[in-house]
């Protein structure tokens, strides 16, 4: 089963500012993550993400894309079966992070 897939407007910037090689890997690993988004400990592929450097990420999950040094923060809407990208960006010291706190609290997730 296939979870509905879902952008923020951001998170879809965020793709498009990504070099062609780049969006290809990152769009292939949605795609695979998407087949089964749950947690790890639930049987998923989604790393959960905690509350770190003031960023409350709690119940929030990771892809993380080691050699392009990319990540991927989503959730998980259980009710509806739908994962929302919360932001597409580098790993560099937590940027990624904090614009993903950023943007939950801008959308009230």
């Amino acid at each position: 089963m296939s979870w509905k897939l879902e952008f923020l407007p951001e998170a879809v910037k965020d793709l498009k500012n990504l070099g062609g090689s780049q969006r290809l890997l990152v769009l292939k690993s949605i795609k695979k993550v998407q087949m089964n988004p749950l947690p790890t400990y639930e049987g998923g592929y989604g790393k959960p993400l905690g509350n770190k450097n003031g960023n409350k990420l709690s119940g929030f999950l990771k892809i993380k894309l080691r050699d392009a040094g990319i990540r991927v923060v989503y959730k998980i809407v259980k009710t509806e079966t739908q994962m929302l990208v919360i932001v597409v960006g580098a790993r560099a010291d937590d940027e990624v992070y904090e614009i993903a706190d950023k943007r939950i609290k801008k959308h009230g997730l």
